[in-house]
């Protein structure tokens, strides 16, 4: 083992790793396009985007570019009474993408964080209207992070256990399929009757770390337009879902009825900052005005707004004007349509699912679909000596890679499933 790595070791907590048994990490040294290359000499595809983040690809020239060039300006500056020209650009340019209701953009530093911000308007929005509504509606199954807010509105007894006693109450409705969707409704319609739901949060048609979990937009299209009947502020979190990942730049796109706040990070700057936006509307923004301090979003991070995230989030818009960027969203959910429907009655999946560039294949075990399935294990040591780095949540394998893979790159990574499936 180098010393790199027995440092590692010695000195770094990793995340969601159980320390005492995870094997040693890879010993990543440089990343180019959708390959990462280690200090041993070994190359491995990048499958998952680096925990989705990654869109263009590794080292591209263009972000690169733009981090440089913003360093050489203002690298970094409190937010608080302070503006700079790629925080006003990036609002403007996101603005132009998202439902016309949506106006103000508040910055933060990441998914997490996003979300905390969008329960904190809802909440605030209706203290400061004097109305007094305090409940949650999600949806089961539900990840959005792991502040507390966020895990308040997850799922429980999933990650959380430890810290249940602490979380605000939310009332969940059971995750839709073609068989429950009018149930699904029909609770959802009942709790909003009560009048006492301040807003309902939702991943649009994905649920991500449920196991890429889809369901229909046209069950999301119903579910925002009973939200609208009985005035319950929608938070749409588009963290994992946006940047193309769903075949079209959002998954709310896929729905003629706006939610009234979205939450994005991820692929905000192609993987390569940190950065978080939790976008509002008009009416919310409006509930926050007053003479009174204490009426305003009381709310910041240290780095909120920071001018070299904003600065490649931009670049990051600039990639996605490109005719490139739609081309290989389609060839991708093209190749993965035609791998889904070859592998799809293959006797060890009990289901293959597909939304846009997200392809999910899920295993067949006795306990059913399940996060903390041994096979997780086995399938990640078995694609990382295949130079494949998959990182499967727990029986469900999934594919959502950088829009520059090739399709040999693509044909790679499909013939490793194939041949662990067959290998079982």
């Amino acid at each position: 083992m180098s010393n790199f790595l027995q440092e590692d070791q010695q000195y770094v907590w990793h995340p969601f790793t159980q320390m005492q048994t995870e094997p040693v990490p890879l010993a990543v040294v440089w990343a180019k396009d959708a390959t990462l290359y280690t200090e041993d000499g070994k190359s491995y595809l990048d499958c998952n985007s680096s925990w989705w983040v990654n869109l263009h690809g590794h080292g591209n020239a263009h972000l690169k570019a733009a981090l440089v060039d913003q360093f050489d300006a203002v690298d970094h500056v409190i937010f608080a009474g302070v503006t700079h020209p790629k925080a006003v650009e990036l609002s403007r340019r996101i603005l132009g993408y998202l439902p016309e209701n949506l106006k103000k953009v508040f910055f933060s530093d990441d998914g997490s964080t996003a979300v905390e911000v969008a329960l904190k308007m809802v909440f605030q929005y209706w203290f400061n209207s004097k109305q007094p509504k305090h409940r949650i509606l999600a949806l089961e199954g539900a990840y959005h992070g792991d502040t507390f807010g966020a895990m308040s509105v997850g799922q429980r007894d999933y990650f959380n256990a430890p810290f249940e006693h602490f979380f605000f109450d939310v009332d969940f409705i059971p995750f839709p399929s073609l068989e429950n969707e009018s149930i699904c409704l029909q609770r959802a319609e009942e709790l909003f009757e009560t009048g006492e739901f301040a807003g309902m949060i939702i991943e649009p048609l994905v649920q991500g770390s449920a196991g890429m979990r889809m369901y229909r937009p046209e069950f999301l299209e119903a579910l925002f337009q009973l939200a609208k009947k009985h005035n319950v502020l929608i938070i749409c979190d588009e963290i994992m879902t946006g940047w193309g990942r769903t075949g079209k730049l959002f998954a709310l796109d896929y729905v003629e009825t706006h939610p009234d706040i979205v939450c994005v990070s991820k692929g905000l700057t192609a993987g390569i900052l940190p950065l978080g936006l939790t976008i509002a509307t008009q009416q919310i923004y409006d509930a926050f005005l007053g003479p009174d301090k204490a009426k305003a979003l009381l709310h910041g991070h240290s780095y909120t707004g920071n001018p070299l995230a904003c600065a490649v989030a931009c670049a990051n818009f600039d990639l996605i004007e490109q005719p490139e960027f739609d081309a290989h969203i389609s060839r991708i959910a093209a190749r993965h349509t035609h791998f889904a429907d070859v592998i799809r009655q293959h006797p060890k999946l009990s289901d293959v699912r597909q939304q846009g560039t997200i392809l999910a294949v899920e295993v067949r075990i006795p306990e059913g679909n399940s996060y903390f399935s041994s096979i997780r294990d086995v399938a990640y040591a078995y694609f990382l000596e295949r130079g494949l780095l998959i990182r499967p949540c727990g029986n469900v394998i999934f594919l959502n890679p950088p829009f520059c893979t090739t399709n040999e790159e693509l044909a790679q990574m499909y013939a490793g499933i194939s041949s662990f499936l067959d290998s079982l």
